[in-house]
């Protein structure tokens, strides 16, 4: 009961105070959608500037939305999974489209193939072993049966490894956003991976400060508690991560 009576009563974090613990430096990919060129300029650039700031616990965070819409899925796909092999510090969240990504291989269900191409699963299909003339001449439960043997295992498997949510000091990075009035503890995976109206129209501070992607901007947008880091890299070129160390940011893109 009395859980439930104060669960409203945490403290706002507005986003000229906010931190990350001492000692580590965090740096947010926003949405890649297919682009493993701007990812491996982004990467490099990333390395760059961390090296040149000196010593300090580096962590990586992709914010969601790695495959779909642009050309490399598959490539990114395996830029990714090299560099958590690697033994660097990096996470990776579940964005929505990696959810259909998921569904439509696992599945088996020609309903769910279907939704997947519509939101930009054809440039995912094609970035794998297949000719666009070869997939022109599939009908959906041919092209969903394919699926299955097209996309290696390892990569679905990675994939469904991705967290919905994860929180650092002052910070909480998500793909979408979260859900107004409800903790952080208690958001529901398909708020986090799919919201949007609801959340960057909400007025006032939050619990933390919020990192998202999902919702594309010309720039990055820095509004109340929230920092939106999707800008539009698939068809703008332009790629963004935020870096973050103690009560300082700032924004690297390619």
């Amino acid at each position: 009961m009395l859980g439930r009576l104060f669960k409203k009563a945490v403290a706002s974090r507005p986003l000229d105070t906010a931190r990350v613990p001492d000692g580590m430096r965090v740096y947010a990919i926003g949405d890649i959608h297919g682009r493993d060129d701007l990812l491996t300029a982004l990467l490099a650039k990333i390395e760059a500037d961390n090296a040149e700031r000196g010593p300090a616990d580096m962590q990586i965070i992709f914010l969601g939305d790695l495959v779909d819409r642009g050309p490399g899925s598959a490539a990114v796909i395996e830029t990714a999974m090299a560099l958590k092999a690697s033994g660097k510090n990096v996470r990776f969240l579940m964005g929505n489209h990696e959810e259909i990504f998921v569904s439509a291989c696992r599945k088996g269900d020609p309903k769910v193939t279907r939704f997947f191409l519509r939101i930009g699963g054809e440039e995912t299909v094609l970035s794998y072993p297949i000719t666009r003339a070869e997939y022109m001449t599939l009908d959906m439960e041919q092209l969903t049966e394919r699926l299955a043997t097209l996309v290696p295992m390892s990569h679905i498997a990675f994939v469904e490894s991705f967290e919905d949510q994860i929180i650092i000091g002052d910070y909480a990075f998500v793909h979408a956003g979260i859900r107004p009035g409800v903790a952080l503890a208690e958001q529901k995976p398909s708020d986090m991976r799919w919201i949007r109206e609801e959340f960057i129209d909400q007025r006032g501070d939050l619990e933390k400060v919020v990192v998202y992607g999902h919702t594309i901007y010309a720039d990055v947008e820095e509004r109340g508690s929230r920092i939106g880091i999707d800008t539009g890299a698939y068809n703008s070129g332009k790629l963004t991560a935020l870096a973050l160390e103690g009560g300082e940011r700032w924004y690297l893109q390619t």
